[in-house]
């Protein structure tokens, strides 16, 4: 057996060359699946002789006592003990997946984007850990100071952070009376500051302020709330799973009472994850339909569709797999790709979208995140982190 490399004598057109990086350099050449360093088995591993293999293979093929192994390709003794990381690999890598990933626009390749759509955005922080936050599933931000809120499976159900990451105190005790939380899901933050929590467990809607006192509960018009966001006049926006249904809910805060509860949109399919743009008025919901089928639709002010997009167009935009989404402060529609631990934006979507690739960087299992300035802040429930990337 023996790496091959493209023949130096031919001229390879540049869709050619990527295909022969990809296909030559990117993927291990013993199981020939892929390299990939978020996977501690797929990760490119420098052996003495200078070849490369995954590290699954190179366990694999080693005396489980010699921990020695002879390279598939020149024969050489290698000990295991010797290899490395190839840190070259993974940044190719990298590279390549922006460049081909990223569409180009008929103007010479540059992007109308700006802000925090217009640029892969790289991790400046992580916060958190198991223990510290268990199993999160939403994240909200108070613009107004960057605290952020965590919803988790702790004995307390929201965690409260400073912009820098330190626990300031804790609310919502498991339980199924007024100011506990049974199980909690999403989590928003009105213009006023109240918290606003959907709990599947109590199938119900709770309104909080900041420091965690009980403002309202909503649950009348409930089936099984689940993802929630807030607009400008801190109106609530919700999704009902079982329902097919997404609502909004005017609520006088000061004195803890729902002034109007209205369906605005019905005959979805398992909605989940709702965003609000403060931009354009536009509301993003993700339909669940079945384990492998996923919509994404984008509603106008009035709720009209302005577009949508079903499965099969996104399997075609790359696999997209949504466990989340979120609008930056230009009405750019951020995506989270659970599967592939990344997190796109799909521009405007006046015309449809036009994907770029914002984050592939140390993620696992993103279920949500909040764009603030510059910055985007994403929780990661698989490895139970808050991380920040600017």
């Amino acid at each position: 057996m023996a790496q091959s490399c493209p023949n130096r004598g031919a001229i390879l057109s540049p869709e050619g060359m990527l295909r022969e990086i990809q296909v030559n350099l990117l993927e291990c050449k013993v199981c020939f699946e892929k390299f990939d360093a978020q996977q501690a088995e797929r990760r490119p591993q420098n052996l003495s002789c200078g070849h490369v293999l995954c590290l699954e293979c190179i366990r694999a093929l080693s005396h489980p006592l010699l921990r020695k192994l002879e390279c598939p390709f020149c024969r050489q003794l290698c000990s295991v003990d010797a290899t490395s990381h190839c840190q070259a690999l993974c940044d190719l890598q990298e590279m390549l997946f922006f460049i081909t990933a990223s569409p180009r626009s008929e103007k010479g390749g540059e992007e109308e984007a700006a802000g925090v759509s217009s640029k892969a955005l790289h991790l400046c922080m992580t916060f958190g850990g198991w223990g510290a936050l268990i199993n999160p599933s939403g994240l909200a931000v108070m613009r107004s100071s960057g605290t952020m809120f965590v919803v988790h499976d702790g004995e307390e159900r929201v965690v409260v952070l400073s912009p820098q990451g330190k626990r300031q105190h804790t609310f919502g005790p498991r339980g199924h009376t007024s100011g506990d939380v049974c199980f909690a899901v999403d989590v928003a933050v009105t213009p006023c500051g109240h918290v606003v929590v959907t709990d599947a467990g109590d199938k119900a809607v709770k309104v909080f302020t900041s420091r965690g006192s009980h403002v309202v509960t909503l649950k009348a018009c409930f089936s099984l709330p689940w993802g929630v966001d807030t607009d400008s006049s801190g109106h609530i926006l919700v999704t009902d799973v079982q329902a097919g249904t997404l609502s909004r809910l005017k609520v006088d805060y000061k004195h803890g009472v729902t002034q109007e509860e209205a369906v605005v949109v019905s005959d979805l399919q398992h909605p989940k994850a709702v965003a609000w743009s403060g931009c354009t008025g536009n509301t993003a919901v993700m339909e669940h339909v079945t384990e492998d089928t996923q919509h994404l639709t984008v509603f106008t002010e009035d709720f009209h569709i302005l577009y949508h997009v079903d499965s099969f167009g996104l399997k075609l935009m790359s696999s997209v797999r949504m466990s989340g989404v979120a609008f930056d402060t230009n009405g750019h529609l951020l995506v989270v790709n659970s599967q592939q631990g990344t997190i796109w934006s799909f521009g405007n979507m006046q015309s449809g979208p036009v994907l770029t690739p914002l984050v592939s960087d140390q993620l696992i299992r993103p279920v949500g995140l909040v764009p603030l300035n510059n910055t985007l802040i994403v929780v990661d429930s698989g490895d139970h982190t808050v991380k920040v990337y600017s």
